[in-house]
């Protein structure tokens, strides 16, 4: 199918630590200039999408709120239709009820002391940082183990700063579900749903989409699992060491498109 639109990853893709990868807002305006629709996904949880969107205009990348797609927004959608009026504690580095309207969320932050918080009906976990304190996660684990759903709004070990890498959610899961022998369910990517949330939002048959990442598996792999042409960069996460060896292994399945930056994708394109 000819290329109608194009998804993008916010982190390590058009920012580090919030710092504009070069190239990034020329390249928009050029898929702007182009007539091509976009849309943005994240698995960012320390920001609303109002505020994502703000960053980005600032940084020189006009956005509007409704162009982002973020990994908290998907698992209130998710909680509400499966867990209607459930009393969700809530472990995020980053206090974003806003993208999360109609939930019943408990703060870890309420309770002081060792003192353990009533067991709620659902664990609700958003991306890894200070909140994620040994106490905390004590707890979470403690429910988990007794049957507590756990909803991840992601599965991503690491993200990208300026300082290098930092792990995340998906590191203290892989833990957590193999000493428990319970699973949480994760919303965000790599989950397909908001691959087909963001493509539902421009109209937009997955096949007629580019997703440009950072992430082999957690971006680009996952969306080619949906049927969108995968492109990955070559910033961010991203380490040539871990590709070298992947791309080595016959048997895996490879990435449609690798390019230095996003500054290279209006020509990747044709534009």
């Amino acid at each position: 199918m000819a290329i109608s639109g194009v998804l993008l990853d916010i982190d390590g893709v058009l920012v580090t630590s919030w710092r504009p990868i070069a190239g990034a807002a020329t390249a928009l305006r050029v898929l702007g200039d182009s007539g091509i629709p976009r849309s943005f996904l994240t698995n960012t949880t320390s920001r609303t999408r109002r505020q994502i969107a703000g960053q980005l205009t600032e940084l020189g990348m006009p956005v509007q709120t409704e162009e982002v797609v973020t990994a908290a927004s998907l698992a209130a959608d998710y909680i509400r239709e499966t867990y209607p009026g459930a009393r969700c504690f809530l472990v995020n580095s980053g206090w974003i009820i806003e993208d999360m309207p109609g939930l019943d969320l408990v703060d870890p932050s309420y309770y002081s002391g060792t003192s353990t918080p009533e067991k709620p009906d659902v664990v609700l976990l958003g991306g890894a940082g200070p909140d994620f304190t040994h106490l905390v996660l004590s707890w979470v684990y403690d429910w988990m183990d007794q049957g507590v759903p756990v909803v991840a709004m992601h599965r991503s070990t690491t993200w990208a700063t300026k300082d290098g890498l930092r792990i995340d959610t998906g590191m203290y899961l892989l833990g957590m579900e193999q000493t428990s022998g319970r699973t949480a369910t994760a919303v965000g990517k790599p989950a397909p749903t908001g691959f087909l949330v963001a493509a539902g939002k421009l109209g937009l048959d997955p096949g007629e989409m580019w997703m440009v990442g950072d992430d082999l598996h957690g971006d680009v792999l996952a969306a080619q699992g949906v049927g969108m042409t995968g492109v990955l960069v070559r910033t961010g996460k991203f380490r040539p060491e871990a590709f070298e060896r992947w791309s080595e292994d016959s048997a895996a399945a490879q990435p449609d498109h690798v390019i230095d930056s996003i500054a290279d994708l209006p020509a990747a394109l044709g534009l």
